[in-house]
């Protein structure tokens, strides 16, 4: 199966989140944080560990407030990065329980977090594969990332998601314009750390791009 480059940091501040439980909110902030320390501050061969825990605090998180859909965005966002360490078979059921947990977000509420959930879905959709193995479609994928920019048309996540798609359909052009909205997306406050590790893999696409257009 297509390795998951999964993903996502699809994180914004917390006045976002005004009006909900206040415990809630406390567990979504420390989720992106831990994942974001993870993703981008732990060896990728040694993120499989602290991924499984950081899924299983997850699991609790939503189990204690099954009604959040920032929660159950995050959940999806920890299961698919986690099942991109994992890897193998193996992934395919860490995958399967990510949609759930995105959809079930999408029927709370598809506009939190600026619509993330449009986002962490569709990326899953272009990154694992199609059916008999998996529930993998790049039409869906498009319908799914294409809600996303509209309702986070300047988002960095949104954006950069969209081009990575772009890219495995060959679209070199429509790409680059995505990563280039996505270079200019304001920094998030309390998020240094996930938005310096989101512009390095924009630039790092951004140099397969020009190295498709020099070979």
């Amino acid at each position: 199966m297509k390795k998951l480059s999964v993903i996502f940091a699809l994180l914004l501040s917390l006045p976002a989140f005004a009006g909900d439980d206040s415990e809630a909110l406390k567990q979504v902030a420390e989720l992106q944080q831990q994942w974001a320390s993870i993703k981008y501050g732990v060896e990728t061969d040694k993120q499989e560990a602290p991924l499984k825990a950081l899924s299983e605090q997850a699991d609790a998180a939503v189990a204690r407030h099954h009604k959040s859909p920032e929660l159950l965005i995050w959940r999806g966002i920890i299961l698919s990065t986690y099942a991109g360490a994992k890897g193998g078979l193996g992934a395919l059921t860490l995958v399967g329980q990510a949609r759930e947990s995105l959809e079930q977000a999408l029927v709370l509420n598809p506009n939190a977090l600026s619509g993330s959930a449009y986002t962490s879905l569709g990326a899953l959709y272009y990154q694992v594969p199609g059916w008999p193995i998996s529930f993998g479609s790049n039409s869906k994928a498009r319908e799914l990332l294409t809600k996303a920019l509209t309702i986070n048309p300047d988002g960095i996540d949104s954006n950069y998601f969209y081009a990575d798609y772009l890219i495995s359909e060959n679209d070199y052009d429509g790409a680059r314009e995505a990563l280039n909205r996505a270079l200019k997306a304001p920094g998030r406050e309390g998020r240094e750390l996930a938005d310096r590790g989101r512009r390095e893999e924009i630039k790092q696409l951004l140099q397969r791009i020009e190295g498709k257009h020099s070979s």
